[in-house]
């Protein structure tokens, strides 16, 4: 009785429910490059207002210093040429009392004006203006 046996049924291992490792892997560090992309830009939406509005103070500053300049070398000319409050010095008469001698430029690309010997030189750009002096308080 040699009953031939049918060939045995070749097993099928059995399937795994889930995600494979990698895959797990992939997602985790994905989710993890979106959360550090989220806060480079909020660090970029805080900082840079704070950089522009520091270039805008330090031109302001840079802008005020030439004012002083300006107003120093009128004084000057008036005292080395006995001028009255009155009198309106031209560029030209103030460079040999200047630093580089020669008018400075408004880092901000505002104009300057001298005005009188008795008056505040003024900046076109709106803020640059020089602070009232005691020293000068009919200025």
């Amino acid at each position: 009785m040699n009953e031939t046996q049918p060939p045995p049924i070749p097993t099928v291992p059995p399937q795994k429910s889930g995600l494979p490792t990698w895959a797990i892997v992939l997602i985790a560090l994905g989710g993890v490059g979106l959360i550090g992309i989220a806060i480079i830009g909020l660090l970029a939406a805080i900082a840079i207002p704070n950089f522009v509005r520091a270039r805008e103070t330090a031109q302001m500053n840079a802008c005020i210093n030439n004012l002083r300049q300006i107003d120093g070398a009128k004084q000057q000319w008036a005292l080395e040429n006995k001028m009255e409050m009155t009198n309106t010095p031209t560029a030209s008469q103030l460079e040999g009392y200047l630093h580089d001698g020669q008018l400075p430029v408004c880092p901000a690309g505002g104009t300057y004006t001298i005005h009188t010997v008795g008056e505040d030189p003024t900046c076109s750009v709106p803020k640059h203006r020089l602070p009232t002096s005691a020293a000068y308080p009919t200025r």
